[in-house]
């Protein structure tokens, strides 16, 4: 700057008959000198782009106290018949579930990015990391990347959100314990109405574990679509539904051990909340899903040295749901939630026979909550567990601590 102020000198007085005004010319050059650094500033994005402002980071904490009445081994493998056999991470004594990066920050005017990162012991994974559109009309956006489907309400949740510390029996029976994400793209239209409506759909790779699997098939291979609305019911109260479906391509060896499963698989769902907000202090909300899966496929079982024995053609239409409630009054929460299989449907045809595993898998879930302030949580739950396939009670207790520090996007409602 101070070798162009000279220059400028030097001309006023070279040519003084255009040196009239020579303080208001040096002051209009300092002038466009600082207009210009800050737009080399501002245009430092990744691409030499638009003004960006630094992004939104926080870190999320999970950590608890886990007990139960069964043994370790017990615990270790734990098997709903006819639903899903899994293996089960949580350990007696104390656990950490994560500690989860998130990000997020505006790209330019035309795009937002999203990323999520859990952290535990083992491994540092990359659970979501997507764009969403913010300028497309007519009420359109599309979201890219890997991300947590829109199917059903709990899917679209991360676990710190959740009001219970565990999932309900229907999701970890159809999608396994960290639900429904995705690599893929989706597309959601909200309708010009004199309420909040939502609808959207999504091509995905189809990597989850227990509905589809990566190899089920080359490429994209799972789509998902869905539906919702909000209704005021009053100034006090809000009412929240809509049905969602999921279908695919199918090859998953979650059925039982030394077995897998290969043809087609839908999962439809249906959610309700109704939310209760009297005062600042004071709230009710329940929280309700229904899940209903059709498979039609080929069962192939295998020796222990992964030799095939025979190949069985099977069929299962099977459902699920949970209720749950939670009280609210000033920094306490109360909440209480039954989740079952098999409400109307637990048809499990192999080879043209139906096999009746003889169980009704539920469980009666209690949980109290003290939250000395928005950015922790402290969560006592007991749960009575009659879901595993020997008939035994699982009398789980979890002593959770949650604590969130940065700026974090918000949640959705």
């Amino acid at each position: 700057m101070k070798y162009l102020l000279s220059l400028l000198l030097i001309a006023v007085f070279a040519f003084p008959a255009h040196a009239e005004d020579l303080e208001t010319r040096v002051k209009n050059l300092e002038d466009a000198l600082k207009a210009k650094e800050n737009s080399a500033r501002a245009s430092s994005g990744l691409f030499g782009g638009s003004a960006l402002m630094n992004p939104n980071i926080s870190l999320v904490l999970d950590t608890f106290f886990y007990g139960s009445s069964l043994s370790p081994s017990e615990i270790g493998e734990r098997e709903i018949s006819g639903y899903i056999r899994e293996e089960f991470e949580h350990k007696k004594g104390f656990n950490l579930e994560s500690a989860e990066l998130f990000f997020f920050a505006p790209v330019d005017p035309y795009f937002n990015l999203y990323a999520t990162i859990p952290v535990s012991e083992e491994e540092v994974e990359l659970e979501e990391a997507f764009f969403v559109t913010t300028a497309l009309p007519a009420g359109l956006q599309v979201k890219g990347g890997k991300f947590k489907s829109g199917f059903g309400r709990l899917n679209g949740q991360h676990r710190h959100q959740w009001d219970f510390a565990d999932s309900p029996l229907p999701y970890r029976a159809f999608l396994g314990d960290e639900g429904l994400i995705e690599k893929g793209v989706q597309v959601t239209y909200l309708p010009t109405l004199p309420f909040y409506a939502e609808l959207g759909f999504e091509a995905l790779q189809g990597d989850n574990e227990v509905l589809f699997r990566e190899d089920a098939a080359t490429g994209p291979h799972a789509y998902a679509a869905f539906a919702r609305a909000s209704l005021d019911l009053d100034e006090k109260s809000t009412l929240l539904f809509g049905p969602s479906v999921a279908f695919g391509k199918t090859n998953t060896g979650s059925i039982g051990e030394n077995t897998g499963f290969e043809g087609d698989s839908t999962l439809w769902g249906l959610e309700l909340t109704y939310k209760w907000t009297p005062s600042d202090k004071r709230g009710f909300k329940l929280q309700a899903e229904y899940l209903y899966r059709d498979q039609d496929g080929g069962l192939s079982e295998f020796d222990a040295d992964g030799n095939l024995l025979s190949i069985d053609t099977l069929q299962r239409e099977q459902d699920g749901y949970y209720v749950q409630a939670v009280y609210r009054l000033d920094r306490w929460r109360l909440g209480a939630r039954y989740d079952g299989l098999g409400l109307f449907k637990d048809k499990y045809i192999l080879d043209g026979g139906s096999t009746d595993f003889g169980n009704d898998p539920w469980r009666a879930t209690a949980a109290v909550e003290y939250n000395p302030s928005e950015f922790t949580r402290l969560r006592l739950q007991y749960n009575h567990d009659r879901s595993l396939s020997g008939g035994e009670t699982n009398r789980e207790v979890f002593l959770q601590a949650i604590f969130g520090i940065g700026a974090h996007a918000a949640h959705k409602f």
